[in-house]
């Protein structure tokens, strides 16, 4: 028998076609002595009405109501102006797919955000990035509400989403903001679940890499039961999964950390044997292998931290969901759903160390080498009776007595010592959340109906941080007396030795002084919502069927906090962690009122079988950003029976979150491969210079040349809110057509294109664009020169260093940016009977991006990313697409083939202006290399299912069937938090051929 709908993603407006294979499996009912013990653990509750439906098949569709994401209003016969896709729980079961984020980041339409590839830079949390215009654009939906977020910018963490009971997941890009309010401007993630699950499933999987890690155990249970002659019921779902990681070094692409610009071996100046940067002679150097002098001017020996990163992150995580319903009376019907999540992701990055701080050294610190201690003496300036004088003194800053001691010197210098021996550095992000939802709905009159629903949801995520050095203490074991004990006497200090080489830092008790403290952050959310909403229709219309109407109200409070510990607060007192995490506290609340109208103009006319138009419209206040008006009008044409024409047009509105208005000022990390202003560049050129020594470089460093490139590519960046942010408006519309010709009978196709323009986008300049605003106008008169956009390091002159003294580049929040962004989305399905006993399903979907604009101001570059890479553009293809092929032999037995690829993509032009071509030729890590481009990439992923028996399903699954490697573009030409290993893992397939299997027992 043949397949009936092919699983995967759908567009909603096409009834279904071939009614042989039912894809989407039937359950058996439990018997109704069991609703008591399900009621008992779960709460009586149901989806919302406008989700609770699952697309139907065509002869059902007159008897079926049909409300799917991107409307309110319920017509059986709905055919949406705006596209909307669908991603299937069959779809799911055949990519054996874990957390929403491994799907929705393969989406055509969307672009990689944080999620499990992310590792320096993971937050703890998953994102979807609908568009590639920012994860803070696109709103997650469950069953059409709001769902509680995992941190101040209001974004929801997909890992929360319980896939076991979802039955599918619809995806609206484009402009949502009047059926849902603020935050969907690139469109809306609505997870749809199982409605009315009667039976008992279990599933249980686990997948493995070809090399033997990064193995994922899975297992979920739902039970579910109507009672009551189904006038109710309930479900309940409870699901475990385990990830281990994949280190970085057990990948050959990913062991040997190479530079983008140049081939040769990249890695950290904070290395070891350590690097020092003054006083020295010639300024800076590398100490000798033997550790005994510093080599001056030399750095050959960056710090490989590659093999102690990872490409797949662990996690671990235990979630409950609960649901249930139960119809008092036709007027009135009771529902509730609750979830509940608790999860741990892990970071893993190479060790830390002393980083790129300047510390006071004793001269006569016995942990200094003689011949370094020379060197200084000579970098000082010490007469050579000084400098014996100050080796030999046993004394710290005072003698015996307590007068001050003459003969002592202290050292500023920067000492950039891997502190391997203290092991990696790890931070553990515990995230526990509830989300709680009671309503009630019904009928109030034959065609109108009522909702009435509240949401309240709290969210947790703590972070805890281990194997950082403590600045204070790092301080106090760095002055230490020619007799072994620190200076201070402080209980527990022990020297600590940054100049030893590798297994000499000190002794334990040293390193367990400096590196055995703990830090945390908290960050907390909550959501409360109110909504009520009436649907149905007016009685009359311009055509047979009658004018359509939802009306309603919404009440939303956010609330958001950030409480850290104070050496997380405090800039530079963790060593290494990337900047501080000031305490952030905000909320607000909006008050919406919404109406849609959905009106039949004609139907079974000569020159329309049907015509449609759509209106909707919503005010919003906010307690920050004021009212705001936003609306929608569109419309379906079905010209013929099977070729309709549609077209949507939006103005949304998004208002700040609470992180962009409320996160106090602070200095954290980005990237920048080439500084203007380091080595020789400055020399001879005094405007450079001058704008150089403006932005606090000292000048001896700026004339002698000596200014280092950003270390390990990363560089200080000071952001924060802004409490003057108001709201981004955008323009958003879709124009396409749906074709079913009945002469091809199984096939359907749509064709749309989208344009979505941000105007006021609540936005800071990209690192690019703060260079560019400077040097590609290099003039001490050019304000973004002055140290007001600019802030160097004042002793080094570098971008990088102690971020209490080194701003690096001040990028601003603002609403002057603009987005604009375009393409065309395509999808094909088609299913059809090859015998009687074999059926073939082939779907497509596809998108190609136009273009993907920013731009941070008037007098900024209009950024495109499309086709691109660098340090401002994450990957974007300008073509993607996912194809699968499905064959049914007998109704048991499925082959099935998913083709995903991605065009090719190079070095954005732009980056190669401001920073050089990246590296093109012999590699000595790699042989023949381009870094400028990564070609086309085509992924193919088999699956196999045997349906033993009613109760019986095995799934079978690999994944990269190739074994395709991903293009070496070296580890510093993008951020890093996408552009890790050498690679881009989040956009391109870090694992290599993997395997699963999966069992689904259902009674």
């Amino acid at each position: 028998m043949a397949i009936d709908q092919q699983p995967g993603i759908g567009h909603i407006g096409l009834p279904l076609q071939n009614k042989g294979l039912d894809y989407m499996r039937k359950y058996s009912n439990l018997k109704a002595s069991v609703a008591p013990m399900v009621l008992g653990l779960a709460m009586v509750s149901t989806p919302v009405l406008a989700q609770d439906q699952d697309v139907q098949d065509a002869d059902a569709a007159d008897e079926s109501v049909i409300v799917v994401t991107g409307s309110r209003i319920s017509n059986p016969n709905l055919e949406l102006s705006s596209p909307v896709g669908v991603v299937t729980s069959e779809e799911l079961e055949l990519r054996q797919t874990n957390t929403a984020e491994q799907f929705l980041r393969e989406l055509p339409s969307a672009i990689p955000s944080t999620g499990s590839a992310v590792n320096n830079g993971n937050g703890g949390s998953s994102f979807v990035n609908l568009r590639g215009i920012g994860s803070q654009r696109n709103l997650v939906l469950l069953d059409g509400r709001r769902f509680v977020p995992a941190d101040t910018t209001g974004r929801v963490d997909l890992n929360s989403i319980p896939l076991a009971v979802i039955e599918r997941t619809d995806v609206l890009t484009g402009g949502a903001t009047t059926t849902y309010g603020a935050d969907a401007i690139s469109g809306v993630v609505n997870f749809v679940t199982k409605r009315d699950f009667a039976g008992v499933e279990l599933n249980v999987g686990s997948q493995i890499t070809e090399q033997g890690d990064g193995n994922v155990f899975r297992t979920d249970l739902t039970i579910g039961a109507n009672f009551d002659d189904g006038r109710g019921n309930v479900v309940l779902s409870v699901g475990y999964q385990d990830q281990d990681p994949i280190f970085q070094g057990d990948r050959s692409f990913g062991e040997f950390n190479v530079s983008s610009f140049s081939g040769n071996a990249g890695g950290s100046s904070n290395a070891i044997p350590a690097v020092i940067v003054g006083p020295i002679p010639g300024g800076f150097g590398q100490i000798s292998p033997d550790g005994t002098v510093v080599q001056s001017g030399v750095f050959d020996r960056p710090f490989n931290f590659n093999p102690f990163n990872i490409f797949l992150t662990p996690f671990e995580r235990f979630n409950i969901y609960s649901s249930g319903r139960y119809e008092i009376n036709e007027n009135v019907e009771l529902f509730s759903q609750a979830v509940f999540s608790k999860q741990t992701v892990n970071t893993i990055i190479a060790p830390g160390g002393s980083f790129f701080n300047n510390y006071d050294i004793n001269l006569n610190n016995p942990t200094i080498p003689i011949g370094i201690a020379n060197q200084f003496c000579a970098g000082l300036g010490l007469t050579a009776a000084a400098c014996t004088a100050g080796i030999n003194t046993p004394f710290g800053p005072t003698l015996a007595d307590g007068s001050v001691n003459p003969d002592f010197v202290n050292v500023n210098t920067q000492v950039r010592r891997r502190t391997i021996e203290a092991g990696t550095r790890q931070s553990a992000f515990t995230s526990t959340l509830f989300n709680i939802v009671v309503g009630a709905r019904g009928a109030i009159t034959d065609n109108i109906s009522y909702e009435v629903s509240g949401t309240y949801g709290e969210s947790e995520r703590i972070q805890t941080q281990t194997g950082f050095a403590r600045r204070s203490r790092l301080d106090d074991s760095l002055q230490a007396l020619p007799n072994g004990t620190c200076i201070s006497g402080n209980a527990g200090c022990a020297p600590i030795n940054l100049f030893g080489l590798e297994g000499n830092l000190g002794t334990q008790d040293a390193i367990d002084y400096v590196f055995n403290l703990t830090q945390q952050v908290i960050t907390r959310t909550s959501i409360a919502t109110v909504n009520g909403t009436v649907v149905g229709d007016l009685g009359f219309g311009f055509s047979e069927t009658p004018i359509q109407f939802a009306v309603g109200g919404e009440y939303r409070s956010f609330e958001a906090t950030r409480n850290s510990d104070s050496a997380s607060q405090t800039p530079g007192a963790v060593v290494g962690a990337g900047g501080a995490a000031p305490d952030i506290a905000g909320s607000y609340d909006v008050y919406d009122a919404f109406g849609e109208l959905s009106i039949p103009i004609f139907e079974g006319e000569s020159f329309a079988e049907s015509l449609t138009l759509d209106l909707g419209a919503r005010y919003s206040d906010y307690s920050t950003a004021g009212t705001k008006f936003t609306w929608k009008a569109g419309g379906t044409w079905e010209v013929i029976p099977g070729l309709t024409f549609r077209g949507n047009y939006q103005r949304s509105s998004r208002a700040p979150n609470i992180g962009e208005l409320f996160a106090p000022v602070s200095t954290g990390l980005s990237n920048l491969a080439n500084d203007p202003c380091h080595g020789a560049a400055p020399v001879g050129n005094a405007t450079l210079a001058a704008d150089c020594i403006a932005q606090g470089a000292p000048a001896g460093v700026v004339y002698a040349g000596t200014i280092l490139p950003p270390a390990a590519g990363q560089i200080n960046i000071t952001t924060g809110g802004n409490p003057n942010l108001s709201t981004e408006q955008a323009n958003t519309w879709t124009i396409g057509t749906a074709f079913q010709p009945d002469a091809i009978p199984g096939l359907s196709v749509t064709v749309d294109y989208w344009n979505i323009k941000v105007t006021g986008a609540v936005s800071s300049p990209t690192v690019g664009d703060a260079i560019a605003a400077c040097f590609d106008n290099a003039n001490v008169a050019n304000p973004f020169c002055s140290s007001q956009f600019i802030s160097r390091n004042p002793s080094t002159g570098g971008l990088d260093g102690d971020p209490s003294n080194t701003k690096g580049l001040i990028l601003q929040q603002s609403n002057l940016g603009t987005i604009s962004t375009d393409g065309v989305d395509v999808s094909v399905r088609y299913n059809t009977d090859i015998t009687d006993n074999i059926g073939l399903a082939m779907s497509f979907d596809g998108t190609w991006t136009n273009k993907n604009l920013f731009q941070a101001s008037s007098t900024a570059l209009n950024r495109e990313c499309v086709g691109f890479y660098s340090v401002n553009c994450n990957p974007q293809s300008e073509f993607a697409f996912s194809q699968r092929t499905s064959v049914t032999i007998d109704e048991d037995y499925t082959i099935s083939l998913r083709w995903r690829y991605l065009s090719g993509v190079e070095q954005e032009p732009q980056d190669i202006l401001d920073n050089g071509q990246a590296f093109i030729g012999n590699s000595p890590l790699f042989g023949d290399v381009d870094f400028t481009q990564i070609p086309a990439e085509s992924y193919f992923d088999l699956s196999f299912q045997w349906d033993v028996n009613e109760n019986v399903l095995f799934t079978l699954t690999a994944q990269n069937i190739l074994d395709n490697q991903p293009t070496v573009v070296g580890s510093n030409i993008g951020s890093t938090a996408f552009n890790s290993g050498n690679i881009y893992p989040s956009s391109y397939d870090a694992q290599g051929r993997r395997y699963g299997a999966s069992v689904k027992f259902k009674f």
